[in-house]
């Protein structure tokens, strides 16, 4: 996503719950629990001052993407909260939201990588050398907040920077044969810039290579946002022929799956209102209701936009926000028209 690094203004106060109350959570942290079979998360920008819990309450929004990990400086093996050492990756950091967040029903998805880190090979797998402490960041996260799915979001220089890549998918593997010893579930998301046809070939590289590498990719997540290609798009239907463009990309991968398979692993992540090129990318609320019936007619299983904290119309006019959608809406509208795809459980693989 393309974001600065820099924290940007939260809009708690704005939507009026700076006083919501978080829910009372054990003091034990439970169980890991699968996530449903189809489940709505948007991002949450963990680098804002906002509290998730609060947040999720106030939105309905049950899941959340937690964006995003990455390593302090290039070279280290190390991620922390937007890369900020005083933010590690350890209860502290939180772990008290998370729990709150699942005494609700609900669960996070830690998110590594984004644009910042992909720009500046602060991304895990571009920073670190060594796949095998790779993989044991990734299974650092996963064990610290008994989590059952990391999403990897690579884009900009991550996509062609072809050690890191394998890097990655090798580190996932790793992951996947730890968690298979230890009877864990685990699942890899790949977050991926897109075309409107389906993803460039940087982006089918990644995926090419995980297949190499026998690294379960669980859901492919495309980001149908920012085509920076001075087009005016209809953003609904170009993330249609995008998803389309992505199933045929997928049978060339997975000859063997039926196409039905292949759309429950496709993921879409929308920015909703106007992104970051401007007004002729506007993802609007009519869009939002289009996409959300078409997910789930075509039984894909994951939903989100960048981002949560965008979900409120405080800068009408106003592109690429931190804090706003730039359009006409009530504060978390978009949230309550994609809060309906959750549904399911998940049976494992």
């Amino acid at each position: 996503m393309r974001l600065p690094r820099t924290i940007v203004a939260g809009i708690v106060a704005a939507a009026g719950i700076a006083a919501a109350v978080v829910p009372q959570a054990a003091a034990a942290q439970p169980e890991a629990r699968s996530l449903p079979t189809h489940v709505f998360a948007p991002y949450f920008e963990s680098f804002n001052p906002d509290n998730p819990a609060m947040l999720s309450q106030a939105s309905g929004a049950k899941f959340l993407s937690m964006a995003f990990l990455q390593t302090a400086m290039t070279g280290s093996c190390t991620v922390e909260w937007n890369g900020d050492v005083t933010t590690p990756v350890a209860s502290s950091t939180f772990g008290a939201e998370i729990r709150a967040i699942r005494a609700t029903g609900g669960d996070v998805i830690p998110s590594f990588g984004g644009f910042a880190a992909d720009d500046t090979a602060t991304e895990i797998a571009d920073s670190c050398a060594s796949v095998p402490m790779i993989a044991a960041a990734y299974e650092h996260v996963i064990t610290t907040y008994h989590v059952t799915r990391l999403d990897l979001d690579t884009e900009d220089k991550s996509l062609t920077n072809p050690a890191g890549v394998d890097r990655r998918n090798k580190a996932i593997k790793m992951v996947e044969d730890w968690a298979a010893a230890h009877d864990r579930t685990v699942q890899f998301s790949y977050t991926l810039p897109t075309t409107e046809h389906g993803l460039a070939p940087t982006g089918l590289a990644v995926l090419q290579n995980a297949v190499a590498n026998h690294a379960r990719i669980d859901i492919v997540n495309i980001m149908t946002f920012d085509y920076f290609d001075g087009l005016t798009h209809e953003m609904a239907g170009d993330t249609m022929t995008a998803a389309a463009g992505l199933i045929g990309q997928l049978h060339t991968l997975f000859p063997h799956r039926t196409t039905a398979r292949l759309w429950s692993e496709v993921g879409i992540t929308e920015m909703v209102g106007i992104d970051d090129f401007g007004p002729a990318e506007t993802f609007t609320l009519a869009d939002a209701t289009a996409i959300q019936n078409w997910a789930v007619a075509h039984n894909i299983s994951f939903l989100s936009f960048w981002a949560l904290q965008r979900d409120n119309g405080s800068c009408p006019g106003s592109q690429g926000q931190g804090g706003c959608s730039g359009v006409a809406q009530t504060t978390w509208q978009f949230s309550h028209t994609f809060e309906p795809f959750t549904r399911g459980s998940h049976h494992g693989d």
